[in-house]
């Protein structure tokens, strides 16, 4: 009895285990290779479009933006695939059924929860910062033809890896709210809306309250980290913003974790 109990233990799977098969979960679908691809088509797409109509504008001398507001333009359409990919990777197990086997193989759900949170993160980061790099070097094919190209230093190149952050924060923001809500469309819908919809409308509540709570979105505190010179002025600054919104990231995850901890399968 003994020597069984002994090698049940010593066959229990670590986090190391625990990674490996979340990492193959999640880039052995389909679903996954699209997604990530329409997030850089999307994402590279989108900052030519912005950059290339505008270089001429954004010339001139009484132009009102400055050029690093577009360099990396595209990010913010991208941030719609890497909601994707973080609700997928978690609400299409609960979808399937699957979601049982992966907690009877590695009982330590938090130690499951924590392994498909770094494989999400960290392929987000990845390409997320690929991404921004090849939106770089296309939106700033434009600026130079224009004469304002910029070089890769400073914000500039901040604003790339800081892209990598955001998306990677964005997916894990999505997969939080996907082990709460074991929901597809819902877990889309809300991330989506209060990321692309509800930002906006709380711009129209007066006053200091209203610009506080603008700055504190995690929309807008996270992409701020994304791009050299941020649209609205008022923002909080990149690391600050980053900051608040990786502790409303990690907030959530934490909500997230006692609810999979409590919640049968």
């Amino acid at each position: 009895m003994t020597t069984a109990t002994l090698d049940r233990r010593a066959v229990r799977p670590g986090f190391i285990d625990a990674l490996r098969a979340e990492r193959i979960k999640l880039l052995s679908v389909r679903s996954t290779w699209w997604t990530l691809l329409a997030l850089v088509v999307i994402g590279v797409g989108g900052t030519i479009l912005i950059c290339a109509p505008n270089a001429e504008w954004l010339s001139e001398p009484g132009a009102d933006e400055a050029p690093g507001s577009f360099i990396t333009g595209g990010i913010v359409f991208a941030q719609i695939f890497a909601v994707v990919l973080g609700t997928l990777a978690v609400t299409g197990e609960y979808g399937t059924g699957m979601i049982r086997a992966t907690l009877a193989a590695t009982p330590t759900r938090g130690r499951v929860m924590a392994a498909k949170l770094v494989v999400i993160a960290s392929t987000l980061f990845v390409v997320g910062t690929v991404t921004a790099l090849l939106s770089y070097y296309a939106g700033n094919y434009f600026f130079e033809k224009a004469g304002i190209g910029m070089a890769l230093e400073g914000d500039v190149a901040r604003s790339i890896y800081g892209s990598g952050l955001f998306l990677a924060g964005s997916g894990l923001f999505a997969a939080a709210v996907g082990f709460i809500l074991r929901h597809t469309a819902a877990t889309m819908s809300i991330v989506l809306a209060l990321m692309l919809v509800v930002t906006n409308l709380v711009l129209l509540i007066p006053g200091d309250t209203g610009r506080w709570i603008t700055k504190l979105m995690p929309a807008n505190a996270g992409s701020v980290v994304s791009t050299p010179v941020p649209f609205n002025p008022t923002l909080l600054d990149a690391w600050t913003g980053f900051g608040v919104f990786a502790a409303e990231v990690g907030a959530l995850v934490l909500l997230a974790w006692l609810v999979l901890r409590r919640r049968d399968a």
